[in-house]
């Protein structure tokens, strides 16, 4: 089969999801469902050369295949015949590009759109099913991705960051998802991998797709998810000395200790920031600030003691809404780590976190990022082959153990954040003050230089994690990084988390356990309610954190660690600096293309919680719907 090159106007990795309850409204009835629930391709056609570079599956009866899949799935093009498509068409609804028809609504305009669309088939095939998904047609949403696995396992896209889409890997990740949360239909995918050797640079021309198609299976609904009993697992590897360590048993899966207890890291990102201040403006320091902010005069620390919950969000403190305070809120909501990015500044503050609260610390240093710790300029850039600027980083590294080696809260030390995507600024782009992307080895011997120092000075030998953005560059990362132990990721896939591919490829590229650095979403979208926009956002973080917790120890891959929330309150400066954007104004303004609730960021809405109108800030919270889903997820 020939390998499809695709570069398609989609944005950014756009799996706009739709929660069953109100995506409902705008379901529809397929005039042809086909006549297999699970489609039986061996009776239809060949599986030739599985596992190899040359897979292909050619169909030997068409018209029964067709018949199988039902209408809007390859082969079968009864859709164009369907009397409601005709009826559609002729009205005029279908009218304008197929891409405009990805984020709405009504997924019965999307589903006839493309299923009709002039389009790649593998990309054509992908938001056939996605539409399907969106409108509760599970089981032909099922069928519809499964088709490109075995029809199309190499069709690639290009994100919004123009980074190559692997679309067969996402659609066995879609079907995993989509039997997971529904178990009641009896069915699993076992068997189906892809892999795309070659794949963590940018350039698909050296890409090689090794395929095993894999097939659907009925299951009892409790056998969807499968789970080790680590009794009979032998421990095989362990790293860390004292009371935290990563050990790996014999199946390859990995598991945080604590105590001698296991850790799965329930993490958030905490730096709240007061409405009306901006790092742009040069009046906040995001690491820094709100360890020490005390607006109220009252000699704490405002966003970790003396906020309050506006229940009713009436934007003002009512009898029934006591003070009570964000790490309170983070221990009832059941955090048990933050992350900081850049170091910590209030020992103090952080003792009395880990003590009354329960919570621990992922203790992190930019690592050049951003230009922070190496001396460079913005505009220069850290240069990972600069001397001068790699000796500034590794004494900044040097601090961060010195200062915080010995206090009992720190659980892992955490190297740059997604530096891999650095870039230096000109007059038509801001950049990142980071030179890491166009010099990746000189970057990850770097990361693993400072992992090697951080060793040398930490008795406890806490884990070494670095911080990646997704997995670019992860090939370059397991042959240069031996002495750094968990991956770690910033990863905005999608509503059904990184998917089983994510983990898989860290496995086998480099055998280390890892973890979910920063993940969450907008709730905020354009043509969508601020109570459809919280709901969306609650459905995207559950099944993100389901995605982390069964490929943890014990079920699936079984590297998971763990992952951090993106992030704990809406910051209000996040969409551009002043005067283009006001640091007093929440802004609809969306940033950049992603797999949001319609398929852009809006930086300024990402939080668990809200801070209301902003008159009330750096106290007023209002707890979304996220955040009580995870109050249940993490009892």
């Amino acid at each position: 089969m020939m390998t499809y090159y695709v570069i398609a106007r989609f944005i950014g990795f756009i799996f706009c999801f739709l929660v069953i309850s109100f995506s409902s409204v705008f379901s529809f009835t397929l005039h042809n469902p086909g006549k297999e629930d699970i489609v039986d391709y061996e009776k239809y056609g060949q599986f030739i050369n599985t596992d190899t570079a040359r897979y292909r599956y050619v169909i030997v009866d068409k018209k029964g295949l067709s018949d199988a899949v039902g209408e809007g799935i390859f082969p079968n093009t009864d859709v164009l015949n369907n009397p409601r498509y005709q009826q559609l068409k002729n009205s005029g609804l279908l009218d304008g590009n197929h891409w405009d028809f990805v984020n709405i609504k009504n997924h019965e305009l999307s589903f006839y759109k493309w299923a009709t669309a002039q389009e790649d088939p593998g990309v054509r095939q992908f938001y056939t099913a996605l539409a399907l998904e969106k409108a509760g047609l599970i089981k032909h949403a099922i069928k519809a991705y499964y088709a490109i696995v075995v029809n199309f396992p190499q069709t690639i896209g290009w994100t919004y960051w123009k980074t190559p889409w692997y679309i067969g890997p996402v659609a066995i990740d879609k079907i995993v998802y989509l039997t997971r949360r529904h178990p009641e239909l009896g069915m699993k995918i076992v068997g189906a991998k892809i892999t795309v050797k070659n794949k963590y640079d940018n350039n698909i021309r050296n890409d090689v797709f090794i395929v095993n198609p894999g097939k659907i299976i009925k299951c009892k609904p409790e056998e969807v998810i499968s789970q080790v009993n680590l009794k009979n697992q032998k421990i095989i590897k362990q790293i860390g000395k004292k009371n935290i360590k990563l050990v790996q048993y014999e199946n390859k899966h990995w598991q945080l200790l604590v105590d001698d207890k296991p850790y799965i890291i329930k993490g958030m990102s905490y730096s709240p920031c007061k409405v009306g201040l901006s790092p742009d403006a040069g009046t906040y320091s995001v690491q820094r600030d709100w360890m020490y902010h005390d607006f109220n005069n009252n000699g704490k620390p405002d966003g970790p003691y003396d906020t309050w919950v506006d229940k009713n969000r009436n934007n003002k403190q009512d009898k029934d809404e006591p003070v009570v305070g964000d790490f309170q809120l983070m221990k009832e909501m059941g955090v048990n780590t933050i992350r900081l990015y850049h170091h910590g500044y209030n020992k103090n503050l952080l003792k009395d976190l880990y003590e009354n609260y329960g919570i621990m610390v992922l203790m992190g240093d930019f690592l050049g990022m951003y230009a922070t710790g190496s001396g460079a300029g913005w505009y220069e850039g850290t240069d990972y082959t600069n001397p001068v600027h790699c000796q500034n980083m590794l004494e900044s590294v040097k601090d961060m153990v010195m200062e915080y080696k010995d206090e009992p809260y720190v659980l892992m030390w955490v190297l740059g954040n997604e530096n891999n995507y650095g870039e230096v600024g000109d007059t038509t782009k801001v950049g990142s003050g980071c030179r890491a992307k166009e010099q990746p080895e000189a970057f990850y011997k770097f990361v693993n230089e400072a992992a090697k120092l951080i060793k040398s000075l930490d008795p406890y030998q806490r884990p070494v994690a670095i911080c990646n953005g997704d997995i670019l560059y992860l090939d370059y990362f397991a042959k240069d990084c031996p002495d750094v132990d968990v991956f770690g990721a910033n990863a905005y896939r999608g509503p059904h988390g990184v998917g089983t591919s994510f983990w898989q490829d860290i496995q086998d590229m480099c055998d280390k356990p890892a973890m979910i650095t920063e993940y969450g979403c907008s709730s905020y979208g354009k043509g969508f309610s601020l109570e459809e926009a919280e709901d969306l956002q609650a459905e995207y973080h559950k099944y993100n954190w389901l995605d982390i917790y069964y490929n943890s120890c014990g079920y699936g891959v079984g590297n998971s660690l763990g992952g951090v929330v993106f992030e704990w309150v809406d910051e209000w400066w996040k969409a551009g600096p002043p005067p283009e954007f006001d640091p007093s104004v929440q802004d609809t303004v969306a940033q950049f293309g992603a797999p949001f609730i319609d398929g852009w960021s809006y930086e300024e809405w990402l939080g668990i919680c809200s801070q209301g109108n902003g008159k009330n800030s750096p106290f007023l919270r209002q707890l979304r719907k996220s955040y009580f889903v995870y109050q249940e997820l993490w009892k």
